[in-house]
């Protein structure tokens, strides 16, 4: 496998100001939604960003498709900062980067068959003919597991799995080198779900893709990511291979966060854990320790003054975590 890196996050930061009045509004405070990250992705494997809701895993994700901008640090693709982009730079970039979004329902234009709706990509960015588009849409819509004749419909003549199948061609029309898959498959039926997990693993392998995956649930991450960062209040508090951080978690966090998952096994037995108070708001982050406030563990002053770094574990090679007690 190629490990050129082709993602880094460089000290990233996005916080939303908050704003008070009407016609002399003024600042009143800000949302630290992403508060300081560092990760890096190498070609051809799969990250996946897990937490609470709104810990900062979409916008993460949106930072790295440019739909936000950071307000510090940067975001790197290929070396390049994608928000210094510009002209044909920034083209090229958009043909590279494409996005897969949770409901597929709404990402899609009701008004348009789904040929144009695939092809739309490829008209705005590229020189192609009529039958050289038809050629690519017919393609890729056989890709991922459609019928070519089904390209004259529209997106309400379709059910939501393959709603969702459509979402992934009009990702793949421009042969992206990465894809930023945001839940992509929470909003599908139960039953659905693996055959789409199935087709992102063999779409990845066919068009040596990349992928940042956001998700809420362990078992979808378990079963398609190399490695796994886990985030709490815009922070990453624990990074490692998928193998390593699902056998041995070490954070408290992210023990507290497995516990509550169904377990893969109903005879399985693990250790209940239970958080006490709420989680803090990210406007008035904590300070020391973001999770400090809840720790089953004691405590300490330091924990209370000085945020952990993320440090290699002990014995391992590749598993970072963040906390001054472990």
């Amino acid at each position: 496998m190629d490990n050129t890196e082709i993602l880094r996050f460089e000290g990233v930061k996005k916080h939303f100001p908050i704003t008070k009045g009407v016609i002399f509004s003024r600042q009143a405070g800000q949302v630290h939604a992403v508060d300081g990250i560092d990760l890096a992705l190498a070609h051809g494997q799969t990250l996946a960003l897990v937490g609470e809701s709104g810990c900062g895993k979409t916008t993460t994700a949106r930072l790295a498709l440019r739909l936000e901008t950071p307000t510090d640090g940067r975001v790197m693709v290929d070396g390049e900062d994608v928000h210094q982009l510009q002209g044909a730079a920034l083209k090229r970039y958009r043909t590279r980067v494409q996005a897969v979004f949770q409901d597929p329902w709404s990402s899609l234009n009701p008004r348009m068959r789904v040929r144009d709706i695939v092809a739309e990509t490829l008209r705005v960015n590229f020189s192609l003919s009529r039958s050289e588009i038809e050629q690519r849409v017919a393609k890729v819509l056989l890709d991922v597991g459609l019928k070519p004749e089904q390209a004259l419909n529209y997106p309400h003549e379709f059910s939501g799995g393959q709603r969702q199948r459509v979402a992934i061609a009009s990702a793949l029309i421009s042969n992206p080198k990465m894809l930023i898959l945001d839940e992509p498959v929470s909003a599908l039926d139960v039953s659905i779900r693996s055959q789409i997990m199935n087709l992102l693993q063999d779409l990845q392998q066919q068009y040596g893709m990349t992928y940042l995956l956001v998700a809420h649930d362990l078992g979808t991450t378990r079963y398609m990511a190399d490695w796994l960062a886990v985030m709490y209040l815009g922070r990453i508090v624990e990074y490692a291979t998928v193998d390593s951080l699902f056998k041995e978690p070490r954070n408290p966090y992210t023990k507290a966060l497995f516990s509550a998952a169904l377990p893969d096994h109903p005879d399985k037995r693990r250790e209940e854990i239970i958080l006490t108070g709420e989680v803090p708001s990210p406007i008035d982050p904590p300070s020391g320790c973001s999770f400090h406030p809840r720790c089953p563990l004691k405590a300490g002053s330091i924990c209370e003054q000085v945020e952990p770094k993320l440090k290699l574990a002990p014995g391992t090679k590749n598993h970072l975590v963040a906390c001054h007690l472990y």
